[in-house]
């Protein structure tokens, strides 16, 4: 087939905008020349970076501004430094993610703990809302997870013997 040159007019709706008396955005846009220059701007001025910082490989350079807090640490970071090293439009780049905010989470509470500041989960998890909005849905969990608990409790038991 030979390439020939196609006209875009032919296409139902192109070029729709490009009538200044037909702007769709008409009675709420106060039209001032400025949507062509906004390209044009000064950037801020990029934040120090004296912690690790991990940037996607989509990005040469880091954001101008970032969360500073928690840098990456322990078993999460590991996971994190691991997603960074793969493109943003790939699962080896968010799943891993998931994971290292799940995992994260028990980091924090081990670490609570070991410091000596016991985690009150009941409250931090929202069960007492939980259970103030939702105590049948509460009650069924609970169930549950006991009738779990005794089937795996009466494996091990016959296991054992």
């Amino acid at each position: 087939m030979k390439n020939q040159p196609f006209d875009y007019k032919e296409i139902p709706g192109w070029g729709m905008d490009a009538d200044p008396e037909n702007e769709p955005t008409y009675p709420m846009k106060n039209y001032t020349g400025d949507d062509h220059k906004r390209i044009n701007y000064e950037r801020s001025p990029q934040q120090p970076i004296n912690v690790e910082l991990l940037k996607s490989t989509e990005r040469p350079a880091p954001s101008v501004v970032f969360g500073d807090t928690a840098p990456p640490s322990g078993l999460s970071g590991i996971i994190r430094r691991y997603a960074f090293k793969h493109s943003e439009d790939r699962y080896r780049h968010w799943i891993p993610l998931i994971l290292a905010d799940r995992i994260n989470v028990y980091e924090g509470i081990i670490e609570d703990t070991v410091t000596g500041k016991l985690p009150n989960l009941f409250k931090e998890k929202g069960w007492s809302q939980e259970w103030k909005f939702d105590k049948l849905g509460v009650a069924k969990k609970a169930a549950t997870v006991g009738f779990i608990a005794a089937l795996a409790i009466t494996y091990f038991r016959e296991k054992r013997k």
